[in-house]
């Protein structure tokens, strides 16, 4: 690999704003070699058209045939390096997905929209109970897709701040003991979770059966491989919801004139929700593949084993294909973004994450039109440690 000028996580004075380094870079080429925030090289994709190709390319896999030498993003567990076994990789996610997929069907995904609205106005009560000034990361963006989330898979809600200290924990970037060590309890919990459901006979496909009971009770799936597809949809299934909405606010209320529009007009509140998932994510990381085999992008040889991030967030704010890019803006003309990828790893939770966005902010709308930031954003504290790098707070008042 040739030398490798920059390293990531790149300069970012702005949160609000891209940084400067990788707008310089996207305006020079759509692919540049990188070293990853732990020293290792890698390739950073940053244009639209070659980050929505790759991502559904069958050249690129999470795993890796000598996992052990393979350049690492950083040290989490889960999303630090290769995963799986690049013999089997490409069957066992055609495999997962078929399991899952029905768990998620249009059909399932209506039948939960109202008890998401439900939840959600239970929360927004609270919020108007107490009073300002609030904190709408804990009040609304943290226990929504919690709740959600433990009604869908069948945990309990009342083990929440146990599952998510270890989801965080499992999370970090920079500490790999502590990832490990929250992955691993979060998987005996799992299992725990499904001896439980199985001693009790609450396994099945009832019509109300949760996803956990389901999947244990489908024939060929061991009682480890449910815990372990329920944990990560734990996992996956909450963390990126709760910083969607906590930026998304952020986004609306910050940005002149735009939370003024959604309350003025709820027909945007679609709109509304596209631009939350689209312009938060400013780029400087990306999913990780690895190389099955030598190919050319833009130009550039990549080797089999190299580390190809695929940066949606930077794809996402690609000024050939967005206009005025950096802008947050509730009238753009609809645009595919990549925020959930695309093709065959599509994130299979896109609709449970688009019914929860839509119901926060219509609701959000609708009874708070006064609400306003509760500080500048130059105070608010962004969590370097974690993936999502989400808001720890968001004040607000009314």
């Amino acid at each position: 690999m040739p030398s490798i000028p920059v390293q990531l996580p790149y300069e970012q004075p702005d949160r609000m704003r891209p940084s400067p380094l990788l707008r310089e870079l996207q305006a020079r080429s759509p692919i540049h070699a990188i070293r990853t925030a732990v020293g290792d090289p890698g390739w950073h994709v940053t244009g639209y058209e070659h980050v929505r190709r790759l991502l559904d390319d069958d050249r690129l896999g999470r795993a890796h045939r000598e996992p052990e030498k393979a350049s690492r993003t950083g040290e989490s567990a889960l999303f630090g390096g290769p995963m799986g076994d690049i013999d089997t990789e490409q069957a066992d996610h055609r495999r997962m997905r078929s399991l899952l997929q029905p768990h998620f069907s249009p059909k399932r995904m209506r039948a939960l929209a109202g008890r998401v609205e439900t939840l959600a106005t239970q929360l927004l009560n609270e919020l108007a109970a107490a009073g300002p000034p609030a904190d709408l990361h804990a009040a609304l963006a943290l226990p929504l897709p919690i709740a959600v989330i433990c009604e869908l898979l069948g945990v309990p809600y009342e083990d929440r701040a146990q599952f998510r200290a270890w989801t965080q924990a499992a999370a970090d970037i920079t500490d790999r003991a502590r990832s490990e060590q929250g992955l691993a309890e979060l998987f005996s919990y799992g299992r725990r979770l499904v001896a439980r459901k199985r001693a009790d006979g609450r396994l099945g496909d009832a019509p109300d059966a949760d996803v956990i009971s389901r999947l244990a009770a489908t024939e060929g799936v061991s009682d480890d491989e449910a815990a372990a597809m329920g944990m990560l949809l734990l996992f996956a299934g909450h963390e990126t919801t709760v910083t969607a909405i906590s930026l998304g606010a952020l986004w609306l209320l910050a940005t002149p004139g735009q939370w003024p529009a959604l309350v003025a007009d709820p027909s945007r509140t679609d709109a509304a929700v596209e631009e939350i998932l689209r312009a938060p994510g400013l780029g400087g990381g990306g999913i990780p593949r690895y190389a099955r085999e030598d190919l050319e992008v833009a130009g550039v040889h990549v080797r089999e084993g190299d580390l190809v991030l695929l940066d949606t967030g930077a794809a996402n704010h690609d000024a050939s294909v967005f206009a005025d890019p950096d802008r947050f803006d509730l009238d753009r003309p609809a645009a595919p973004h990549l925020t959930f990828g695309h093709g065959a790893r599509y994130c299979i939770g896109a609709p449970l994450a688009r019914i929860e966005l839509k119901a926060v902010f219509s609701q959000l709308a609708a009874r708070f039109p006064a609400l306003k930031l509760g500080c500048a954003v130059e105070e608010l504290i962004f969590n370097p440690h974690v993936l999502t790098g989400g808001l720890t707070a968001l004040p607000v008042t009314w």
